[in-house]
């Protein structure tokens, strides 16, 4: 399945879905994606590591996934757990250089960044992930 979903994945769908969507996916889906796509881009980062990633992005790009992605309240639940999965998976992967980039992007792009909600999918993935920050 991570291959399926991997060949879905590219940088301008990727980009072009988080800009469409943010609002309606919410800042935990935004900061998850953003976070593994800076891990991806990341120098020295293991093909399986990319592998995890590309499938997991994949899938949030993909138009067709277990819950429709404009389903009022659930449209989202889906990809945001294949994304703390993936973010599970890759945890030692997440430098501070990288949650500071992810972070500085959901600046940019939300008026209002929800340090509450940020701070909570981090807990899940590090707690899970035993991530050293």
């Amino acid at each position: 399945m991570e291959n399926l979903f991997a060949r879905k994945y590219n940088e301008k769908s990727l980009m072009a879905k988080i800009r469409k969507y943010s609002d309606k996916a919410g800042q935990k889906v935004v900061y998850a994606v953003l976070l593994l796509y800076y891990v991806m881009k990341s120098p020295g980062v293991a093909f399986k590591t990319k592998l995890t990633i590309a499938a997991a992005l994949g899938y949030f790009i993909a138009p067709v996934d277990a819950v429709f992605d404009l389903t009022p309240l659930l449209g989202f639940t889906d990809d945001l757990g294949v994304l703390v999965l993936a973010l599970v998976k890759i945890s030692s992967s997440i430098t501070p250089e990288i949650r500071k980039k992810a972070r500085q992007k959901m600046g940019e792009w939300f008026k209002k960044r929800n340090e509450k909600e940020l701070l909570a999918l981090e807990g899940k993935f590090s707690a899970m992930g035993k991530s050293p920050f």
